[in-house]
Parts: structure tokens; sequence; C-alpha cells
């Protein structure tokens, strides 16, 4: 086992001395930069959903759903506020609907929209989206709703009872299901002469290559970083020609600026890492300890001819530490500059769990040897 170790370890540490030669993929500055004030806005809305098939929200729990079905029956011209009380259908269901519209979008766009169960229905699988107004932030109502929904899963039940459910069917979406009725007002010949980018990810040394790049192509445009999320770009001209201008300078390459993290999630134990996260000299030692715990019935028999004893189960509990006798098991040196993938690498090759790991990751941060900022979940 000490051979097996040492050699794993050996192996990480070999893995970790070579550096890195992969570079950082240049990208695209659409994908990394949005222009300031051409960004999308989110619409919602509050609806109902016909056409289940028994699947729908139970009126008597759910009581918003019935005064939603009898305020929409109102509002065209039937009356069922007098008894109200006996509307229980099952086909019906109150719903969210959210979507996504460009500050750019005009009257007649289409949009994508997304429709979530708000009460106890089963499934919208079959349902029909009636007419459902989509407001912004400001309270504006910017488009209208209205569709057959589509659902990626199902529910099925047997005749016992039993019943089989795969993937989500309390949501669904419908393309091109909501239809713009009122614009933001944002237009792209009221930025005149001047443009502004916003990072994604704000960053110096991205935004210093970002105005270089722009500099170095684009002729009558100065580009010019403000702070780490920010370029200015000012036109040389008076009437510049937006469209191509924003064209060219979207599809500009920039290397962005990599920062050494790790993600964890402590949950699912996931560990994320960025390439050129080092350690620096560390020694680590973790323990082997394993508590085995197993319960177990005894029997306690009387002897022969005992009239006045009887046959009784008793519990019994077992309880089994075990400890790796071997000094060298769980100790070994980190040597400085080592990749912290490559010493993941070698404890999943020791078996150690990734509960485990990521323990032993944020000890090897509090003590101040990964040089990355640690996430934690």
């Amino acid at each position: 086992m000490k051979v097996l170790i040492t050699t794993l370890l050996s192996l990480a540490l070999t893995l970790g001395s070579v550096p890195l030669q992969a570079a950082v993929p240049a990208a695209k500055i659409k994908d990394i930069a949005d222009f300031e004030g051409m960004r999308s806005n989110m619409l919602i809305g509050y609806g109902l959903i016909v056409g289940l098939a028994g699947t729908g929200d139970s009126v008597d729990s759910i009581p918003f759903t019935r005064q939603t079905l009898v305020n929409m029956l109102d509002r065209l011209g039937v009356n069922s506020r007098t008894n109200a009380d006996d509307v229980n259908p099952d086909n019906i269901a109150a719903v969210m609907v959210t979507a996504n519209m460009a500050s750019l979008a005009r009257q007649g766009s289409k949009l994508d929209i997304t429709i979530s169960s708000l009460g106890d229905s089963e499934s919208l699988k079959g349902g029909m989206l009636l007419a459902t107004p989509l407001v912004g932030a400001d309270g504006k109502t910017y488009a209208v709703a209205q569709g057959a929904i589509v659902v990626g899963g199902f529910t099925a039940t047997g005749a016992d009872g039993s019943t089989i459910t795969e993937n989500h069917t309390t949501v669904g979406r419908i393309a091109n299901g909501a239809t713009v009725e009122q614009e933001t007002g944002f237009e792209l010949a009221d930025l005149g002469t001047s443009l502004r980018l916003i990072l994604r990810e704000p960053d110096f040394t991205t935004a210093d290559r970002m105005q270089r790049a722009i500099n170095g192509s684009i002729k009558g445009i100065t580009a010019r970083a403000t702070d780490l999320g920010t370029i200015d770009i000012a036109f040389h001209e008076n009437n510049p020609q937006l469209v191509s201008a924003i064209n060219r300078i979207q599809n500009l390459k920039v290397t962005p600026a990599t920062n050494a993290r790790v993600i964890i999630d402590e949950k699912t134990g996931t560990i994320v890492m960025g390439e050129d996260v080092k350690i620096a000299d560390v020694a680590i030692s973790h323990a082997n300890l394993t508590i085995n715990i197993s319960e177990e019935t005894q029997v306690s028999q009387p002897f022969s001819f005992n009239v006045a004893g009887e046959t009784v189960a008793v519990p019994s509990s077992r309880i089994d530490v075990s400890t790796n006798s071997d000094p060298n098991h769980g100790k070994f040196k980190i040597v400085g500059g080592t990749s912290l993938s490559s010493l993941i690498q070698g404890l999943n090759a020791l078996g150690i769990q990734p509960r485990d790991i990521i323990s032993i990751l944020q000890n090897i941060k509090a003590a101040g040897a990964i040089q990355a900022e640690l996430v934690v979940l």
C-alpha cells in the first residue's frame, strides 16, 4: 500500500511540475461584453391554463384559480359569481408566465415564453394558455402571450394507482408565444457618436486588451477603458454608421483574462477549477478512520427443562473502529508549484472521497497555500 501511494503521488507531482501550455482561446467581444442600453428586459404575467385532462388545480385548495376563472367569465359576459362555489373544474390551472424582451424589439416581434404552475396542478400537458398580459418592472404591459403549451415530460398512472413521472410536467414553453405590443422606447440613433461597452466579467487586463484591439483594428474610432468593466467608444465623424461599426466591434477577438478560482459545491461534492491554479509548499495529513456500526438481533434461549425461562429477542450493537497502522498512510508533502488539478487527480487515485477532498482543499486554503479564490456554494 505504501508503494502504491508513493507511486501515485509521484505521478501527480510529476504532472504538476509540467508547465501548462494551453492558452485561453480568444473570444469575440460580443461574447464577453454588451453595449450599454442594448439589453434584455424581463417580463412577467399571471394567466390561466385551460383544457387539461383532469390534472389542473384543486379549486377548493387553490381559491385564486376559481377567482381568476370567475373574473374572466365576467369580462366575457358570463355571470358565474352567483354560483361561484359550484365552479369546480379540474381542467384549469393558474400559472406564471415569463419572457425576455430585447430593448430593440419592435411591435409585432415574437417572444418565447415559459409557463410555470402556481397551484397544485399535476401536469400542464395538453393545456392552452389564455391571453395573458406581460408587464415589465415599470408596471407597463409590453407583450401579450397565448398558445398551446409544450411540456417536456409526462406522467402515467396505472390501474393499481402506481405512477411514473418523466422530467418536469408543471413547467412548459411556447415558442413565439408572445407578441410585443409596446416598445421600450430605446433607439440606436439616440446614442449619437458614442457607445459604451460593459464587460460581463470586469477585469482590468481584459478591458485593456479590448481597448487596444478596437484602436488597432478600426479607423475613425477611439476606445478608452475608463475602469475595469467599462470601455467608452467615440466616433470621429458626425454621422457614423452605427450598425456597421457595432458589427465590426462585436466580431473583434480578444483573449479574456482568467482568474485563478476554485468553485466547490458541498451539497453535490462537485469541484470546478480554472487552469493555472497553483499550490505553495504544504504538508498534508489526512487520517484514515473508519467506523462501522451494525445492528443485529440475537435470541436468548433458556436451558432445557427450565419451566420459568422463555425465548426472547435481544438487540445487539456492534461498533468497529479501524485505522491504518502504516505511519505514512494519509501523510504526504506537496512541492510548491504543483497544479491543483494534479493534486485532485492524485487524491482521486488514492480513493479519497469528494467530501474529504473538499475538506482538504478548504484547509489548504486556510493555510494560505492555494493561490486562488476559493468559492464555496
